[in-house]
């Protein structure tokens, strides 16, 4: 890895808000994570240790407000989560999501964090319905934490065999041979004017070969295209492990696998 970035974004706002704040960037975090395919959760309530004085920024009240904040947001989506005294940092409670991949292992990913800090140190204001000047509340997030450690627990949870919404190539045309590709390459632009990621596999190898390289590369989808297919005008396709599914037409399969991406599903048959 050589790069580490981070989806950091903060949300300032009143004590009257944060409650609204809070649970709807623990939804968001959710249904994100849900999205790429991870359903099991292990959340940490990192508090502060009443015990030490003066480690910590911002008031006793603030700390009781934030805190509060968090655990009714985790009380009102019902989610069990692990209440770890002293493990907050200096600046504020935080919220940790890890994510259990296909190995059984945790790694944690989202952050929902208050920041008494960086408002104190930036002399942010705002005016009240009293008429004076309060300090607003920061809250940091991050969803995925770092993208490129993001990325990295996918393709291991994957094992290189992503979701049909998130393979970098989701079908490839393997010909049965040379006399075929015209047809091939006009199937090619339907698909891809459909907007699916689709490459053409015009080797001079034999259609065997060409599915064995495509079952290595784990592409969900190989169109296989002989005489046949290109005299009625369909395709047949393959599914990655799964074997021959038959017959279809182009349009046909072109609108149900459009149906899979946008439900980003986990499953790759057609029905």
């Amino acid at each position: 890895m050589r790069g580490f970035t981070q989806d950091d974004a903060h949300i300032i706002c009143t004590p009257e808000q944060i409650d609204g704040e809070i649970l709807r960037t623990l939804d968001f975090s959710l249904d994100l994570l849900r999205a790429f395919g991870f359903s099991e959760f292990k959340i940490e309530l990192s508090v502060r240790d009443p015990r030490v004085a003066g480690k910590y920024a911002g008031s006793d009240a603030m700390w009781v407000e934030a805190e509060a904040s968090l655990v009714k947001a985790l009380a009102v989506r019902q989610l069990p989560y692990q209440r770890m005294e002293g493990e907050a940092v200096f600046y504020g409670p935080k919220i940790d999501i890890k994510i259990k991949d296909a190995l059984g292992r945790f790694w944690q990913c989202t952050t929902i964090q208050f920041d008494f800090n960086m408002s104190e140190r930036f002399a942010m204001k705002y005016i009240g319905a009293d008429g004076a000047a309060h300090q607003p509340y920061m809250v940091h997030r991050a969803l995925l934490g770092s993208l490129e450690r993001f990325f990295g627990v996918l393709i291991e949870h994957y094992r290189g065999f992503f979701p049909l919404w998130l393979a970098p190539v989701q079908a490839v045309i393997a010909p049965l041979n040379d006399d075929c590709l015209p047809y091939a390459r006009r199937v090619l632009e339907e698909l891809r004017r459909g907007g699916l990621r689709v490459d053409l596999d015009s080797r001079s190898e034999g259609v065997n070969r060409k599915i064995r390289d495509a079952e290595n590369q784990k592409v969900p989808y190989i169109i296989v295209l002989g005489p046949q297919e290109q005299k009625d005008g369909n395709i047949s396709f393959r599914i990655h492990k799964q074997g021959d599914q038959g017959k279809v037409g182009i349009a046909e399969f072109l609108q149900k696998i459009k149906i899979i991406i946008e439900e980003k599903s986990q499953h790759y048959e057609i029905q």
